[in-house]
């Protein structure tokens, strides 16, 4: 097949100043897009800013001949959201993927979190990727390769713990891409997801130590290898890429493998006169998964 590339096209990526986003920008970058390199230069929990790691980022691409303009604004502010479609405009004349990345963490036991920690999160995540799409929009339908790329991520479904806040977060996100995907088909803009498995400034042995309570120790070099934050960044390419026809999916994405993330529902019973009781006694069939099929987007009859 050839090459998957974005001569001509326009992407804006947020969070790009560290991590998982300047991995995103510089492969976007490398294979010819004109990139956005949103961020707010936060802390790990959204304390502070900085227009640093955003002009670090874009000053690394422009200096090996790539096109990329920092923009240091935040995407849980609409003022913020609209100055990052207006600086690929400026820069780039159009605009033609988004990627929201940009996020924070906030680990807590349900005895420890208050509201702030979980409206803090919600704000970044969900508001942003909202406000951040929305202000893209209009342009997006323009473009004849309109493509959102939207980050979720598997602590979502309950397997991190002290992740209350940051699976509320996610999984609003996961929500917003599913609906998102429905409506873009209004207009051919498609609407995915990217679940990574990579490293990032929230995987330090001492922040791991302490949300699983282990020793640092116990996760080694090759943890780290492995969950190379680069290995997820083709996902994330050819999801934001025009060739692509996936609409409301989620890719899970790390460490050389590429997986899809299935929502689906069993066979489950059908009572009509349905009792509390028939609940308790049919409880192996209902969560038996055998045949079991994915769930659409879009509402199906039958």
């Amino acid at each position: 097949m050839s090459e998957v590339r974005f001569d001509g096209r326009a992407v804006v990526v947020t969070g790009a100043g560290t991590g998982l986003g300047r991995h995103y920008a510089l492969l976007l970058a490398a294979r010819g897009a004109g990139v956005v390199i949103a961020d707010f230069g936060v802390s790990l929990q959204g304390a502070g800013t900085s227009s640093g790691p955003a002009e670090s980022v874009a000053a690394e691409i422009t200096a090996i001949g790539g096109a990329a303009v920092a923009c240091y604004a935040s995407v849980s502010e609409p003022a913020g959201a609209t100055s990052m479609v207006e600086a690929a405009l400026d820069t780039f004349g159009r605009l033609d993927a988004v990627v929201n990345n940009a996020g924070i963490v906030d680990h807590a036991w349900m005895d420890d979190l208050d509201e702030e920690q979980v409206r803090r999160l919600l704000d970044n995540h969900a508001i942003g990727t909202f406000l951040v799409t929305k202000a893209a929009w209009p342009h997006l339908v323009a473009s004849d390769a309109g493509r959102v790329v939207n980050t979720v991520s598997e602590s979502m479904l309950g397997n991190t713990p002290k992740a209350i806040s940051y699976a509320a977060a996610k999984g609003a996100v996961f929500g917003l891409t599913r609906a998102m995907a429905l409506d873009g088909r209004r207009h051919g803009v498609h609407v995915n997801a990217v679940a990574p498995r990579g490293t990032t400034r929230a995987h330090a042995p001492e922040i791991l130590a302490s949300v699983f309570e282990q020793p640092a120790e116990s996760f080694g070099r090759e943890f780290f290898t492995a969950m190379r934050p680069e290995l997820v960044a083709p996902v994330v390419a050819y999801l934001a890429h025009q060739s692509c026809t996936l609409d409301g999916e989620v890719l899970v994405a790390g460490a050389g493998q590429v997986r899809r993330l299935v929502v689906g529902e069993t066979q489950g019973i059908v009572v009509p006169e349905l009792t509390p009781e028939d609940v308790a006694m049919q409880l192996d069939a209902i969560l038996d998964s055998t045949g079991t099929e994915p769930m659409p987007v879009g509402f199906t009859a039958g």
